[in-house]
């Protein structure tokens, strides 16, 4: 059940009339390729700042390889500490929303002087259709896809590029296009796996220890 629709107004005023781009994620653990996606986000789609939103529990994954909301948290907030304009929340969890349709619908409505843009990687968009909500997510807000290692030819061949092909459009008029729109970004590949760091880490990434 969502929380009360008015736990983020304190910081709607700050953002209005700016760009965000919204980058969810488990951050299982976060590695220097969230960071470079987020760097790149701020390079090349002209935004103001990159929310990471820290999911508290992804539908989709296993949740017994799922390290807790705090050391996930830490793990991203210690990987962009003191940059200026990228910023870990945990409006998820406050909001009390567990699926992004209902994460997205919830800040437009609280915060309806501020564009977001969606961010994944070339990995979700493969699974997109498996998302709840995928096609209100495409028609509520454009989406930045970037390319991973492995995924560009499955993203781009993907259910959701089938569906929405012909609202592809180039980075430069990402940000300033209607929804549904979406674009694929190349960009310098970054070898970082969330889950080659979890077989590394072993269990200690599981336990409650930070």
């Amino acid at each position: 059940m969502l929380r009360s629709r008015n736990i983020i107004l304190p910081e709607a005023a700050r953002w209005r009339g700016r760009t965000v781009a919204l980058y969810g994620g488990s951050f299982n653990p976060a590695h220097k390729g969230h960071r470079r996606v987020a760097r790149e986000c701020l390079k090349r789609l002209g935004v103001d700042a990159v929310w990471f939103l820290v999911s508290p529990g992804n539908p989709l994954k296993d949740a017994g390889h799922m390290a807790d909301f705090e050391k996930r948290f830490a793990s991203i907030s210690a990987l962009v500490s003191g940059h200026p304009r990228m910023m870990v929340t945990d409006i998820e969890a406050r909001l009390g929303t567990r699926y992004s349709a209902d994460t997205i619908t919830e800040l437009q409505k609280q915060m309806p002087h501020t564009r977001f843009i969606w961010v994944m990687g070339a990995d979700n968009l493969a699974t997109f259709d498996k998302w709840r909500d995928w096609r209100k997510i495409a028609h509520a807000l454009p989406i930045a896809v970037f390319d991973r290692p492995g995924y560009s030819i499955a993203g781009q061949n993907a259910k959701f590029a089938r569906v929405f092909g012909r609202f592809r459009t180039t980075v430069e008029q990402l940000g300033k296009s209607a929804s549904p729109a979406w674009a694929f970004l190349t960009i310098p590949r970054h070898p970082a796996s969330a889950t080659k760091l979890r077989q590394q880490l072993g269990e200690t990434w599981l336990t409650s220890e930070q």
